[in-house]
């Protein structure tokens, strides 16, 4: 999903082939008239010369473009309508700039955690203060926090593009973070190294895998709310026999998931930097075959909502696939790191949100069939990591998709430390032999008589 922005101007359909060349000569024109233009969006420009030309575009009251983050654009819908999020009254935006103001009085007090508390109070009166944001996010920095800080500093400018502060801030903690990430990316590469050289006859290793496969479909239907245990799948995958006292529904959908983790093993495994559309659907398709088969492999035909996410609709779904696959092939992606490559592709095929039914199944099998083309692991999202998933995934949709990367991440490190200590020999020393006992070191429980 290599997903455009969506106009929230009437003449946005007239703008779509002219945007580029308007940009550009509104860009000209920006930098001639640069001393005429205030002086709060001259700093703009110097920080963000993208920034400023978006407000010079759009204005300041309208809507603010979402932020870019890592190669994702998270668009705004062009659909106000249900579900939306709860605002702040303006008796609650008043309580938190009090409450901002007492804070900065005592961050010169030097009373920081009551700062931090007042701050943290401010932002769950009104989420979207972005003077409280970036206030925390200077906090959180002093206190080493890096990478909430630039989270904060994010979210702030997807809120307000053009914050001085935040842009400033955001400039300088950005590398930072990007070095925390690729150091926590080279300790995973560094376990799969130790993997890889675990010989493919190792017993160990094939008993561990084949666990992890049941524990996999376990896992990815406990998420959707299935109640069935993890013995109860292994038996109805290995006797296709029903399981009494469980709906066929649940046990349909862990039947569907073992077709589709065989078709991806046997059939698109090796075939890394072609992806198709149709290779989607075929994994739908089986995900979805043995509880719906006439939505199963087929694109939706309505709107849906997800939560407070409104998902593109159907009549763009298809012109939304095409690019996800296009990216999925592209050069750029494939020269990512393969977790941030997986988990991209999870969140791009989740976030356009193509099927009725079977959204994340898919998505988590997109992920992993991504990870072992790149010799990774297939990894497992545990349902106890339920709510953390969800969130992460809400963050992203709001405009920061590195904290889904992140959680994406540690579940491969887990995944990785699992298969490990699985496969990992110890030796086992006998206690050396001795004139007067065979075992010294243990209690005599029956005592020898001469």
């Amino acid at each position: 999903m290599a997903a455009v922005t969506v106009s929230r101007y009437t003449s946005g359909r007239f703008l779509g082939g002219w945007c580029p060349l308007i940009c550009v000569l509104v860009g000209s024109l920006v930098v001639v008239l640069m001393p005429l233009v205030r002086e709060e969006d001259q700093c703009c420009a110097a920080l963000k010369g993208f920034s400023l030309l978006r407000c010079q575009l759009w204005g300041g009251s309208q809507q603010p473009l979402a932020v870019q983050t890592t190669s994702l654009t998270v668009p705004f819908t062009a659909l106000d309508v249900l579900p939306l999020r709860s605002k702040p009254s303006n008796e609650m935006k008043m309580e938190a700039k009090a409450a901002l103001q007492l804070a900065l009085e005592m961050k010169k007090l030097g009373k920081r955690e009551k700062a931090h508390k007042l701050l943290v109070h401010a932002l769950s009166l009104n989420p979207e203060f972005v003077d409280a944001l970036t206030e925390l996010g200077t906090i959180l920095e002093e206190e080493k926090d890096v990478v909430q800080a630039d989270h904060l500093y994010t979210k702030a400018l997807a809120i307000s593009p053009c914050n001085e502060k935040a842009l400033v801030s955001r400039d300088r903690t950005s590398p930072l973070v990007e070095e925390i990430d690729q150091r926590y990316f080279g300790l995973i590469d560094s376990k799969v190294r130790r993997l890889m050289s675990i010989p493919k006859g190792n017993s160990a290793l094939r008993r561990v895998m084949e666990e992890t496969y049941y524990h996999h479909i376990y896992h990815t239907v406990a998420i959707e709310g299935s109640t069935l245990t993890l013995s109860e799948i292994r038996y109805i995958i290995e006797t296709r026999y029903a399981v009494a006292g469980k709906s066929l529904q649940e046990q349909n959908e862990a039947i569907g998931v073992d077709a589709a983790m065989k078709y991806i093993n046997t059939t698109l495994l090796a075939r890394a930097g072609t992806m198709d559309v149709s290779d989607i659907l075929e994994i739908h398709r089986r995900v979805l075959g043995y509880v719906d088969p006439v939505e199963g492999g087929r694109l939706r035909t309505s709107q849906v909502f997800v939560g407070h996410h409104i998902p593109p609709h159907p009549r763009d779904l298809q012109r939304h696939m095409q690019e996800l696959v296009q990216w999925l092939n592209s050069e750029d992606a494939l020269q990512m790191h393969p977790v941030e490559y997986a988990a991209l592709a999870h969140y791009k095929l989740v976030y356009v949100h193509p099927f009725v039914d079977g959204n994340g199944r898919t998505s988590r099998l997109l992920m992993n069939l991504v990870l072992m083309q790149a010799r990774y692991p297939p990894i497992t999202i545990r349902k106890e990591q339920r709510a953390e998933y969800y969130a992460a995934l809400d963050t992203a949709n709001e405009g920061d998709v590195r904290p889904f990367i992140r959680f994406i991440a540690k579940c491969t490190e887990m995944t990785l430390d699992t298969l490990l200590i699985s496969t990992t020999e110890h030796a086992v020393g006998l206690p050396a032999a001795s004139e007067d006992r065979a075992c010294p070191d243990c209690k005599q429980t029956i005592p020898i008589h001469n």
